[in-house]
């Protein structure tokens, strides 16, 4: 078993709200941490609001609902970590934040076993982990979105991540939250996303282009490929700002022209239009 009891989440967006839910669901002691009061409020109508889809779907009941939200603490105060077993970062996919929060994680936390984990889609693990000063205890743990419905988790191990921390890590995502895990190497874009990415920009670039609409384009891989999603769509579900960050990161690590962002995105990004987060990116969510 993995022996962790009390988990940490920082960041209570789309995916850290999803990933303090699952921990939750496992019965485990769960604290999320966001900036600010009005940002606390936020993740918890995201919390409530994905329980309360689950309850219409079947997958749980009314109290077993009530039950996860309660397992659930908000705090704005980093401090509060310092008795969790492990921490998982789930912040913007921004460098210089994340080497400010693992900074900082690295002498809050107080077990020397506990472990500290980025859940980042493309930032390398072992950068993470110089700055933590608990290099040995870091490890990435990349969980998808939805992430209380999507069953895969990517384990990344860098070059100082100890073995023992890998095999707790692996036994907290299959036996804990019971999902399934695969290893990646501790390079930009991991497995998926050195697949997925080069795919959306290149749809990107396809509608830039006016090759065709954003619905065409997207039914197209629906039903000309069987993809249960078209990738315009699935650039606004990630988000748009953070389908950038990972090409970008992903283009400076291998300088190949396939990772580098359309002009369009560029500018959508800019502009505010994320995506399904902000109700528009290639659609309207109002």
């Amino acid at each position: 078993m993995s022996g962790i009891e009390r988990v940490g989440v920082v960041g209570g967006g789309l995916m850290g709200s999803g990933i303090a839910e699952v921990a939750s669901r496992a019965g485990l002691s769960v604290m999320l941490i966001e900036v600010g009061d009005v940002a606390v409020e936020r993740a918890l109508d995201r919390v409530e609001e994905s329980l309360h889809r689950a309850e219409i779907r079947g997958k749980i009941d009314s109290a077993e609902a009530v039950a996860v939200l309660d397992r659930i603490d908000f705090s704005t105060d980093l401090e509060s970590l310092a008795d969790r077993d492990l921490v998982v970062e789930a912040a913007s996919e921004d460098e210089v934040t994340k080497l400010g929060l693992f900074r900082k994680l690295g002498r809050v936390l107080t077990k020397d076993d506990a472990i500290l984990a980025s859940n980042t889609s493309s930032i390398p693990i072992v950068k993470l982990g110089a700055v933590s000063g608990r290099a040995g205890q870091v490890v990435g743990v990349h969980f998808f979105n939805p992430a209380p419905v999507m069953q895969l988790v990517e384990l990344i191990p860098s070059l100082t991540t100890s073995p023992e921390t890998l095999a707790r890590m692996r036994s907290f995502v299959e036996s804990d939250l019971e999902k399934h895990a695969i290893d990646a190497t501790d390079r930009a874009g991991f497995v998926v996303n050195s697949l997925l990415v080069p795919y959306l920009l290149s749809a990107i670039r396809m509608y830039e282009a006016g090759y065709a609409s954003a619905d065409d384009i997207d039914r197209g891989m629906v039903l000309g490929c069987g993809h249960p999603m078209g990738p315009l769509a699935l650039a606004d579900l990630i988000g748009l700002d953070t389908v950038r960050a990972i090409g970008i990161s992903m283009y400076n690590e291998f300088k190949e022209p396939l990772y580098s962002q359309p002009p369009v995105l560029d500018r959508m990004v800019e502009a505010g239009l994320l995506g399904k987060k902000s109700q528009q990116g290639f659609y309207s969510y109002g």
